[in-house]
Order: C-alpha cells, then structure tokens, then sequence
C-alpha cells in the first residue's frame, strides 16, 4: 500500500430490482442494510459451494516470496530483479493451473515494470469479475504483508478455481500489479490501456492490499454498498464484525478502477494507523499499537504474519469470487445508479453537481428514465434542477419559482433515449436566490 494521499470523497452506486430485494434483504444483507439500494449479487446457494482456503497453501506463496526477496538484495520492489522474479513465480503457478496468462509491461522511472492478468477459460466476457492485487514491495523490505499477503491471497483462491473446475455465469480475471509503492503505477496503466467497451465489461473490481497484519483488523472497503455487505455478512457468520476502511482512500489499486467508473470492494486488515481499545476489544490483539508496525520496514517478513487473520480473509476472498461470479448477466429491469453523498449547495452562488456512473447496460438510456431526486433545502423555490447525460447534454427538471416549501423530494421523467446508457450522469444544482441553504441528500437513475 503506497504513502497516505489526501483523502477523497468517493461515490457509492449501487443498483437494486424488485426481484433481487427480497433476495438481498433475506441472504445477504443485514436489517440495516437492506433499507438502503444496493446492487443485486448472486443468491446464497452460489455461495455455498465456494471452498475453504488452506492457510497453508497461501504461506507457501509466502515463504517463496521470501525467499525470492532474500535472493534478490532483500526487496521486490519495482525494476528490482526480485519482483520480476516474483512475477514469473505467480504466472508459472497459473499457467500450471489452466489459466490464459497475460504479462503486460509498462515503464516507470526509467526501469520495465510487470503486470500479470489471468483470465479463467469461459464465462460471459461481457460481464467480468475482477480481483487484484499489487505485488511489489518496498525498496526496504521483502514486503510479506504489503503486499505478498493480498497477492498470495488472490493466487491462492485462483488455482483453487482450477482445482474445482468452476463454471462461472460471469467471467473472471485476476491481476497482480506492479508499482504501485509508487502510486499505482502498474493498475492505472492497466486500465488506462483498455478501450471504453472494454472498461464497461468489467463490473467488479475487488482489492486485496495487507490482508494479514500481524496485530490485525477487519476493514471492508466502503465504496459499494452491496460489496461491503456481502463482505460484512461473510464475517458475521465467523462472529466478526467489520468496520468501514476510510483510512484507504487513494491509497491502493482500486482508486483507478473506480475512477473509470468500475464498481470497487475489498478487504484490509490495517496498515500504520494505531489500533483503538475498541478495536482490540472488537477484534483481539494490542490496543495503542499499529495494525502493523513492520509497514514498509525491512521487518516486513514471513514472520510479519497473523495467520488467523490471513486464514479468514482468504476465505472471505473465495467466498465473494463464488458468489459474485455465478449471478446473473442480465441487468434486472427496475436496475437503480445512486448516489448518497452529501454535496452542499451555496447560497445564491454557483452550480454544484453530483454524479453517478452507470454501467453493464446495454444501447440507450429509456424513453421514461427515472430520475429520483432528494434535496433538502429551506426554500426549493431558489432551486435550478437539471440532469446532464454522459454526452453533455442537459435535460431541465425544475426552474426557479416563488414556491417557499421546504425540500425537493422528488421522481422526475425524462425522455434520454437519444444518449448512450453508460456513463457518468450528473445531477446540477443551482441555488440563485439567497438567505437560503440546502445540500443534494441523494439522487438515482432508474433504467
């Protein structure tokens, strides 16, 4: 995991079918969570057959990423011969297990860096389930738990999908990442590489960076609703409960995913940030010490593990692969793009806008696109309300007015069939009247 950036605000899309609900609401979702929109995921049973992960076979990753650390000047970092040396271990173990391997190059700093993607023979390549995960480390340290964790964690699940012999609906991809100690080099390479169809299969992208921190916590990536709850309920049912990682922002390969638009999850069991009394009553382990105190130190070794931690979130790993990978490739009629982030909206000043990126459909946006729209201000009288599609065009769904009620709490139909389905939309607010203020709750498209 790279240096901390400035935190952003990042948007949770999440689509919901009135068949899925029950489904959802029943399996996979606790109370709470069923009463927000989330994206549909595959039913339980898909579930059920997802193997449990020998913690034994993912050390093994581990020890050899050790011992190809020792080798190599102690470090497989990027342009070190220790990670083209790790990259060759991971691809020679895929291409054993039936995988189609793909080494993909890229320059940074004046030296070749690796990506490695394998894709699993079969599934609907219209509709791709992707897990990653970097394997570089830092120049001053073997980089066992950041990041030979996530990695020997995603590799580990990968031949288990070869032992099993599994038969996705959807198709699935893995991806071991290079650079990114450097900011990411290697993932936003890869995506930056793939042309807009391609960007538009990929409807999953799932980051595994510091899984087993020897002083560990149990973090699910905030960022997709239904993501985060098929992780939560999955360690509910170990008696673990799970906080959001917000300390991850910008921070790790899924950040260029998510910026083109690609739904994101993912686990995390903590880096260089204390672990609270809390926590370690939550989770066990030592209160007012780091998660884990060896990041990005020479102390970063095979011995930097907490197995039980390594144990269960490759497991959790394999159980979100199962799942997300048998669902259905066809997007339910009804399918729901929200938006639930707070933006405020100045006082008589300048337009301010939200967004939302659809993806997975296909042709144009309907003829009666739904547009729901739940905006709490003081007098919505003031307010400008249009839509803006992903080719700029804009669409007026409430002008200014001398109506002195409260809020706009709203569904508005708009004929969008002449523009593309996929893409970031955007809801643009304007407030031209003053002495009063509001802010956008939340907003979603129906297709």
């Amino acid at each position: 995991m790279t240096e901390r950036a400035p935190r952003r605000s990042r948007l949770r899309r999440s689509a919901l079918s009135a068949a899925a609900v029950v489904t959802l609401a029943a399996a996979l979702l606790t109370p709470a969570a069923a009463a927000s929109p989330t994206t549909p995921v595959a039913a339980p049973s898909a579930a059920a057959a997802a193997p449990d992960i020998p913690v034994a076979n993912v050390k093994a990753h581990l020890a050899q990423l050790q011992s190809i650390a020792t080798a190599n000047g102690g470090n497989r970092a990027h342009g070190r011969t220790g990670y083209k040396a790790s990259i060759d271990y991971v691809k020679a173990k895929l291409d054993a297990a039936g995988y189609t391997t793909t080494l993909k190059t890229f320059s940074y700093n004046g030296s070749t860096g690796y990506n490695l993607i394998a894709d699993w023979p079969g599934g609907d390549t219209s509709h791709v389930v992707m897990a990653g995960a970097h394997l570089d480390s830092v120049t001053g340290g073997p980089g066992i738990n950041d990041n030979g964790s996530g990695s020997a964690g995603i590799l580990e699940t990968a031949l288990a999908v070869s032992r099993a012999g599994l038969t996705p609906s959807k198709h699935l991809r893995f991806g071991w990442w290079g650079a990114e100690e450097y900011g990411m080099v290697g993932s936003k390479n890869y995506v930056n590489s793939l042309s807009v169809a391609d960007r538009s299969k990929i409807e999953t992208y799932l980051n595994f960076d510091m899984i087993g921190s020897p002083n560990p916590g149990y973090f699910t990536y905030r960022y997709d609703s239904a993501l985060d709850a098929l992780f939560r309920d999955y360690f509910a049912g170990l008696g673990i409960s799970t906080e959001q990682d917000f300390e991850g922002d910008g921070r790790s390969d899924h950040a260029p995913f998510q910026d083109a638009g690609i739904r994101v999850g993912g686990l995390f069991s903590g880096a260089d940030y204390t672990k609270t009394s809390a926590q370690a009553a939550k989770w066990g382990g030592t209160a007012g010490q780091p998660f884990d105190r060896c990041y990005h130190s020479s102390c970063d070794t095979s011995a930097n593990i907490n197995d039980t931690a390594l144990d269960r979130m490759t497991d959790a790993i394999a159980y979100a692969i199962w799942t997300l990978s048998a669902g259905s490739t066809t997007p339910p009629t009804g399918t729901v793009f929200e938006n639930t982030a707070d933006v405020q909206i100045p006082d008589n000043g300048a337009a301010v806008t939200s967004a939302v990126t659809v993806t997975g459909r296909t042709g144009n946006a309907p003829a009666a696109l739904q547009v729901g729209v739940d905006i709490k201000h003081t007098y919505r009288g003031d307010l400008v309300i249009d839509l803006v599609a992903p080719n700029g065009t804009s669409y007026r769904l409430k002008a200014s007015s001398s109506d002195s009620a409260p809020n706009v709490q709203t569904t508005y139909t708009v004929n969008a069939s002449a523009v593309a389905a996929n893409g970031t939309w955007k809801l643009k607010v304007q407030d031209v009247g003053p002495q009063d203020t509001g802010y956008i709750d939340s907003w979603k498209l129906t297709f």
